[in-house]
């Protein structure tokens, strides 16, 4: 018997590990009949609590296996179901619904016993006549309005308007009743069509005499099969609804203040510093701003990872350095006499099998701060998009941290995904976070477990807000660059908005070896912890600094673009003690300059020295006239202490911007939308109407729909900003 149990056991694990290896990632996008992507479709797993969402363009990813049923729904939108066959790729069109909202009935809400009296009277009467609710509420009751919002990501929900408004806007939107319970505009589009049972309108003094004054603009009363909405919270409403909390303004939110770079003479400063940056937290952080329809802090504006958040068309290395060095001049679009200098470096692509083995350390917060649907849900769902990355040679550690930190999972192989991921679903939030308690478990555990030559590596995850133990940044700051020292590297993983602290996710980052990326939504994840794993997980190069000199026979001015909190003084450059960015497998990394060249009038120039009695710049005879710059290389490969240099000859040599590669014209369209959302003194065009005109003319090798994204961003943020 104790045999066949064994046995039984063993083919119920075989069978959960062939579940595990069949399934696969699914993308697509949604839209309606008219081809425009619909945001917040709920994608659901037919028969599991498996669900996803579609983003702003209406595009989802979702793990799932062939024969799987998938369950898409929009309210307003017919629901329907595919089944999953060979293809990874499912692009759906939903149709208009004629069966959402089926009968008309008049109730009030609250609990009374007066209420279901009259709610069991109006069933009664509501069998004598049945009226479609989109005759009831379009068209059939007189001064009712109905607009269905798509397309718009501030405002996804339909919006309704009584008593024949002469046009739509929040201000006359009415009430709504579920159940007995008010609900919010958003919270409403969110309920399942199958779930209603009937709906009513109430207008006038029909309204105000049974909700009072707050009714003035309607009522929209809903009642579901098994009231299943009955008595709940709103945020209990909200989690049932599967709705991310949308803060007004991020009053809360923590950012890092910073002066803009600006401009410098070659003759006083002819060296320009700074350690490289591959993290693109700033731009998600942006978009997740612009999709909420809220306006931008300009402190969350980092240029330099809006612009590195895309990938350009670099080629590969041809020597035995792990990067390629490639560098463009063209016409600046904002300020029409200067130049703009294009730096851009391309990593080596190092084929998956030939990675090294990971000893990775999951450090996750589960504080009570980390409860929101786009918190710790999101971040379960996005670590179970890298598990899927893992090998049997990898291995994954858990710590979380709360009051206190502890080990939830002692080091796993690789290809125990399923122990894995219900150590993940096991996860709960509630506590204070003991940040520093953690990240000191996490490295200890990483050390513990050191592969020579291998990724070592910490994955911290969390909205930043510790607040027990060593809390302050500067505390921070030490502890992070004292476990540097190990040898383990530090991916930093932010989640959450309202109280969300990226300057304590920036300080651990640039401090500890490590990069940072914001999560906004589950296709974030999928980019960066599924698509582009290899670069976020695996460095090639570290402590990569760049330094420049200009030749002052050419260039009057230049100012460094972004990097503001990366620049290093000239000396750092060869002391290898200094830390300095890391870069990924299949990484690139894109550095803009703003050039005023000699001979040309500029309000924007750097002061130039007088002249000065004891000290004098030496003239050359060679003006070194084919000569813009000379452009130097540091860095150290991952398991090295000394530093390997590269230098390189800038040609003085420019091309109009009309002739110049796609990339140029793309990273100079992003860096002029971060400098007008940084409200920039040092441009002089500021019209998102020429920004989306150059971002169109440089969109190429989009086949991830990142670029074309970007640009409706732009369209998006006139509205706001």
């Amino acid at each position: 018997m104790k045999s066949l149990k064994l046995i039984s056991s063993a083919i119920a694990m075989l069978i959960c590990f062939v579940t595990m290896a069949q399934e696969r990632t699914i993308t697509g996008t949604v839209t309606d009949e008219s081809q425009t992507p619909l945001p917040g479709v709920q994608i659901i797993i037919k028969g599991t609590k498996k669900y996803s969402q579609t983003d702003f363009d209406g595009k989802y990813s979702i793990q799932a296996q062939k024969g799987d049923a998938l369950v898409f729904s929009y309210v307003g939108l017919d629901t329907q179901t595919f089944y999953i066959q060979s293809s990874n790729i499912i692009n759906v069109v939903l149709k208009s619904s004629h069966a959402e909202l089926q009968e008309v009935v008049v109730v009030g809400y609250g609990t009374s016993d007066v209420e279901y009296e009259d709610r069991s009277y109006a069933r009664a009467e509501r069998r004598k006549e049945k009226k479609e609710a989109k005759q009831a509420l379009q068209g059939k009751v007189a001064g009712v309005q109905v607009q269905n919002n798509i397309g718009y990501a501030a405002s996804p929900s339909p919006t309704i308007a009584i008593r024949g408004t002469a046009s739509i806007s929040p201000k006359n939107e009415p009430m709504y009743i579920v159940d007995g319970v008010k609900m919010k505009a958003n919270q409403m589009s969110k309920i399942n069509p199958n779930d209603i049972d009937n709906v009513s309108v109430l207008k006038d003094q029909a309204a105000t005499s049974i909700y009072g004054n707050k009714a003035s603009n309607g009522v929209v009363v809903i009642s579901t099969k098994n009231e299943i909405y009955k008595n709940l919270s709103e945020k209990e409403l909200d989690k049932k609804l599967n709705i991310m909390p949308i803060p007004t303004e991020p009053t809360q939110e923590d950012y890092d203040s910073f002066v803009e770079n600006a401009f410098e003479s070659p003759k006083t400063a002819p060296l320009s510093t700074f350690s490289i940056d591959v993290d693109n937290a700033s731009y998600t952080n942006i978009r997740r701003f612009l999709n909420n329809g809220q306006q931008v802090p300009k402190d969350a504006v980092r240029v330099e990872e809006m612009v590195n958040f895309f990938k350009y068309t670099y080629p590969q290395p041809k020597n035995e350095h792990p990067f390629s060095i490639n560098t463009e001049v063209s016409d600046s679009p904002w300020n029409s006499k200067n130049k703009i200098l294009k730096i851009g470096l391309q990593g080596k692509n190092i084929p998956t099998e030939d990675l090294p083995a990971s000893n990775l350390v999951f450090l996750i917060d589960v504080s009570g701060s980390m409860d929101d649907m786009n918190k710790l849900p999101l971040l379960k769902q996005s670590l179970k998009i890298l598990v899927d990355e893992l090998r049997s040679k990898d291995k994954v550690a858990i710590v979380v941290y709360a009051g206190a930190a502890g080990l939830v999972l002692p080091p796993t192989s690789g290809n125990e995904k399923k122990t894995i991921i219900n150590a993940l679903d096991n996860l709960q939030a509630g506590g204070s976070t003991a940040g520093g308690a953690g990240i000191e478990l996490a490295y200890k555990i990483a050390a513990e477990n050191f592969i020579k030559s291998g990724n070592n590596r910490v994955i911290l995850a969390t909205d930043g807000d510790f607040n027990v133990g060593s809390s302050s940044n500067s505390d921070m700051e030490k502890l992070i660059e004292e476990k540097r020292k190990t040898g383990v590297f530090l991916t930093c993983l932010g989640y959450g908005m309202g109280n969300y602290k990226d300057s304590k996710m920036e300080i651990l980052a640039d401090k500890g070896n490590g990069n940072y990326a914001y999560i906004d939504n589950i296709q974030e994840a999928n980019r960066f912890l599924g698509k582009e794993f290899k670069g976020s997980m695996f460095a090639i190069a570290k402590d990569v600094k760049i330094q420049i000199e200009f030749n002052p026979k050419q260039v009057q001015s230049y100012r460094l673009i972004g990097y503001e909190n990366r620049k290093l003084r000239p000396e750092d450059f060869k002391n290898d003690a200094i830390d300095a960015g890391e870069l990924g497998s299949n990484h690139t990394v894109t550095a803009l300059y703003e050039i005023i060249p000699t001979g040309i009038k500029s309000d924007y120039l750097a002061e130039q020295p007088d002249d000065l009695k004891y000290t004098k710049t030496e003239t050359s005879s060679n003006n070194y006239s084919n000569e813009l710059a000379t452009i130097k290389f540091r860095y150290k490969k991952p398991d090295g202490d000394k530093s390997i240099e590269m230098v390189q000859i800038i040609e003085n040599k420019s091309v109009g911007l009309e002739k110049a590669s796609d990339d140029m014209k793309f990273s100079s369209a992003v860096a002029w939308f971060g400098l007008k959302l940084r409200d920039s003194k040092l441009i002089a065009d500021k019209s998102s109407k020429e920004i989306i005109k150059l971002a169109k003319q440089g969109n190429s090798n989009d086949a991830e729909g990142y670029k074309a994204e970007f640009i409706r961003l732009v369209e998006t943020s006139k509205h706001y900003n």
